[in-house]
C-alpha cells in the first residue's frame, strides 16, 4: 500500500494558483523563435547545471555551481574533484538529460525497467552498489547528526517489488485528476520511502519527481525542477526534517500535508526565482546588444558577453554557440580581452572568462534593478 495525496485546503490551492501564474509567464516568455530567444541558452544550462549540483550536494558530492555547469557540458573536469564526486555529478547529469527529452517520447510510459535504466546510470562505476538492481535485505537510513540513531528504516526487501509494481501502476493510471505537481512530489516520497535499492534511493526519487513534471508538459522541465532548490543547505535540512515527519518506519497512513505544502513552497519560490532569473538573461542580452553596436564589434560576440555576464565563458561553449572555427573564436574573445570587457582565469583546459568593465556594469545594472525580497507563500 502507497502513502496517499492528502486532501488539500485553499491555502494549497492558492499557492498552486500562483505557482501556475508563473509558469504561464515563463511559457510566454520562451520558446519562441529561436533566433528572437538567444538569451534562453546559457539559462538553460544554468537551470540544469544548478538541478545535478544540487540533488548531489544533498548526498555531499558538492562542486560549484561553475564546476557542475562544465561538468554537464562535457567539458574537463578540474583536477580538485573527487573521483566519486565526478562519477556522482556525471552519471546524474546522463540521467537527467534523459528525463529532459521525455516530453517528446509519445510512446513513453512509467516502468521499473525505465528506472532502473536511470539508477544504473547514476551507479554505473560503483558496481558494489548494484546499480541497476533492488536491494536483497534490509535497510536503514542513519541520521547525519548521530549516526548510531536510524531515521528511517526501509520495508522488508521481499515487500519491495509488490511496493514497486504498485507505485508504476500507480503513475501510469492513479489521481490522474491531482495537480501534476502534487502527483510528482507522491512519486517523490513514495519512492524514498519504499528506498528499494542499495544506495541511489534519494537522487533517484529526486529524479522521478523532475520526470513526472517534464511528462505533465507545464513548462520546460528544467524551468519547475526544485533540485537546485533542495539543494540549498537550509533547504536541505528542511527536506530530512519534513521526511523525517513521515514516519521513521514505512507508514502508508501517515499524513503527507506537510509534505505536500513543502514541495509546493519550493516549487513556488523557485519559480518566482526562474522568473527573475530570465529576466536577467534577457534585459542583459538586449543591453549587451546595445553595447555591442555602440563599440562596433562583431554581432556574435554579443552570445560571449552574455554567457561571461550570467557565469564563466570558455572557448569551446562560444565557439559550439555560434558556429566557429577555434581560430575565429579565439580572436573573438582576444578582441574582447583588449576592450577590456572581458578578464581571463586559468590556463589550457581551464581557461574561462568572465565579464569585465563596461560588460560587468550592463548586468550588474540589471540585477540592481531585479533583487527583490524573497516571499514566503503560505504567508498571507
Amino acid at each position: 500500500m502507497l502513502l496517499r495525496i492528502p486532501p488539500l485546503d485553499a491555502a494549497d490551492q492558492r499557492v498552486l494558483a500562483e505557482i501556475e501564474a508563473h509558469y504561464a509567464k515563463l511559457r510566454n516568455a520562451t520558446g519562441g523563435n529561436s533566433a528572437d530567444h538567444r538569451w534562453e541558452g546559457q539559462l538553460r544550462r544554468q537551470l540544469v547545471a544548478g538541478a545535478v549540483q544540487g540533488s548531489n550536494s544533498i548526498e555531499g558530492y558538492t562542486v560549484s555551481l561553475d564546476t557542475a555547469a562544465v561538468m554537464v557540458a562535457g567539458g574537463p573536469v578540474p583536477s580538485g574533484v573527487p573521483d566519486e564526486t565526478r562519477d556522482a555529478l556525471l552519471g546524474y547529469r546522463d540521467a537527467l538529460s534523459w528525463v529532459l527529452q521525455t516530453p517528446k517520447m509519445g510512446f513513453f510510459t512509467h516502468h521499473e525497467l525505465a528506472l532502473s535504466a536511470l539508477h544504473f546510470m547514476m551507479l554505473r562505476t560503483r558496481p558494489q552498489k548494484w546499480p541497476g538492481r533492488y536491494r536483497s535485505g534490509g535497510i536503514i537510513v542513519t541520521d547525519g547528526e548521530d549516526p548510531m540513531t536510524p531515521a528511517y528504516t526501509g520495508p522488508d526487501a521481499e515487500d519491495v517489488p509488490g511496493l514497486m509494481a504498485e507505485l508504476m501502476d500507480w503513475l501510469n493510471t492513479g489521481d490522474l485528476d491531482a495537480p501534476p505537481l502534487v502527483r510528482a512530489a507522491m512519486a517523490h516520497l513514495n519512492l524514498v520511502r519504499v528506498h528499494p535499492w542499495r544506495d541511489g534511493n534519494g537522487r533517484m526519487s529526486r529524479c522521478l519527481q523532475t520526470l513526472v513534471i517534464a511528462r505533465a508538459g507545464m513548462v520546460r522541465p528544467e524551468f519547475c525542477s526544485i533540485e537546485e532548490w533542495l539543494g540549498r543547505k537550509i533547504n536541505t535540512l528542511r527536506y530530512y526534517a519534513v521526511l523525517r515527519d513521515t514516519g521513521r518506519t514505512y507508514q502508508p497512513d501517515a499524513d503527507t500535508h506537510e509534505w505536500i505544502r513543502f514541495n509546493l513552497r519550493a516549487h513556488h519560490q523557485q519559480a518566482r526565482l526562474v522568473w527573475l532569473r530570465l529576466e536577467r538573461a534577457r534585459r542583459t542580452w538586449e543591453d549587451m546588444t546595445a553595447l555591442v553596436q555602440r563599440l562596433g564589434l562583431p554581432g556574435r560576440t554579443v552570445s560571449a558577453l552574455h554567457t561571461a555576464a550570467l557565469g564563466r565563458l570558455r572557448r569551446e561553449t562560444y565557439q559550439q554557440d555560434e558556429g566557429l572555427s577555434r581560430d575565429q573564436a579565439i580572436r573573438d574573445l582576444r578582441r574582447l580581452e583588449a576592450a577590456d570587457l572581458l578578464d581571463s582565469h586559468g590556463y589550457g583546459v581551464t581557461l574561462y572568462y568572465v565579464a569585465a568593465g563596461r560588460a560587468r556594469d550592463v548586468d550588474d545594472t540589471v540585477v540592481d534593478a531585479l533583487r527583490t525580497p524573497a516571499i514566503e507563500p503560505y504567508d498571507t
